[in-house]
């Protein structure tokens, strides 16, 4: 599966974070992290909560431009090797200077030149800012005009992430209206941990993606609505295993969706912390599913359309995936 070309959407930048490059990096700062390993030297968590806080600990020790940079040239030369040619990647403000747009800036610039690089090497990219669903609206809205006032080139969208169990997605309208006044895709994590009707709710902040959305295979009703309105599930059919959310790959919905017209992608959401690669992800669902590579072809298609780009980089993945 690594030398069929892959479309990734949903792909969280500190949590594509290799263990060891966050074990390097801890041991230049000497600061001792070692409580987030397990024996193997693997992220070890209990349940969601546990991971966000393993996540946070994690990416504590990415504190400088010069950081963040490598990690963007580490994680982009790891979707080289799974097959990617084009990637976007969630990245937060709000660990990058806490969200102050000055600092934000020189953060964005070393990322821009990183991805620069990766580009001429072979995969393009771009950067979905995200709003920590946890950390509560009014710091999303520092992290809405950090996407605003730097809008175009990489940084294509806005998105919210973090505890989808804490505040409603409308508390956040401030922040997406700002985003989508500056012409940036949006898009927002919900249908994970809450049913059909935080799906709903994402669609009325203007999304046209939804980040995970599986859950909106128990009503028929959102099934319908969400394919004649073309919107596009960025599905991480991995991290629904790992984090209990589904039994096991047989059991995902990710087939029941696409059957009900439903435009589905796959990504990895956090690989390393679920113990997988954009490649496994399709070579499990080819097992579980028996789909080829006409049925990944099309997700991919779908992926190119919904992805937060320019009109000329979209026409080059089109042409490069048929």
């Amino acid at each position: 599966m690594k030398s069929l070309k892959k479309i990734e959407l949903h792909l969280h930048l500190e949590g594509a974070a290799p263990p060891g490059f966050i074990r390097a990096l801890a041991a230049e700062k000497h600061r001792d992290i070692a409580g987030i390993f397990d024996e193997r030297g693997a992220y070890a968590y209990r349940d969601f909560r546990d991971f966000l806080r393993v996540y946070e600990a994690a990416t504590s020790v990415l504190a400088t431009p010069r950081d963040y940079a490598r990690l963007l040239s580490e994680v982009l030369a790891e979707c080289v090797e799974q097959g990617a040619i084009y990637v976007e990647l969630f990245v937060s403000p709000e660990f990058c200077g806490g969200a102050d747009l000055a600092a934000w800036r020189d953060y964005l610039a070393a990322m821009e030149e990183a991805a620069a690089q990766a580009e001429r090497d072979g995969i393009a990219s771009r950067a979905v800012l995200t709003c920590i669903r946890h950390f509560g609206p009014e710091r999303a809205r520092k992290t809405a005009i950090c996407a605003a006032e730097t809008s175009g080139g990489w940084v294509a969208g806005l998105g919210i992430a973090g505890a989808e169990d804490v505040g409603e997605l409308g508390d956040f309208a401030w922040a997406f209206d700002c985003a989508r006044e500056a012409g940036l895709g949006l898009t927002a994590h919900a249908g994970e941990w809450r049913g059909p009707q935080s799906i709903r709710d994402a669609l009325a902040l203007g999304v046209t993606r939804i980040g995970h959305g599986i859950r909106a295979v128990e009503d028929a009703a959102l099934l319908r609505d969400l394919a004649e309105r073309g919107i596009t599930l960025e599905v991480c059919p991995g991290s629904n295993v790992a984090l209990g959310l589904v039994r096991d790959w047989a059991a995902h919905p990710i087939a029941r969706l696409a059957d009900a017209g439903v435009r589905v992608t796959v990504s990895t959401d956090d690989p390393p912390f679920f113990h997988t690669t954009l490649s496994q992800e399709y070579q499990r669902l080819a097992d579980a599913f028996g789909w080829a590579e006409a049925e990944f072809r099309q997700m991919n298609l779908w992926a190119v359309d919904a992805a937060f780009c320019d009109q000329t980089t979209r026409t080059r993945l089109r042409k490069e995936l048929t």
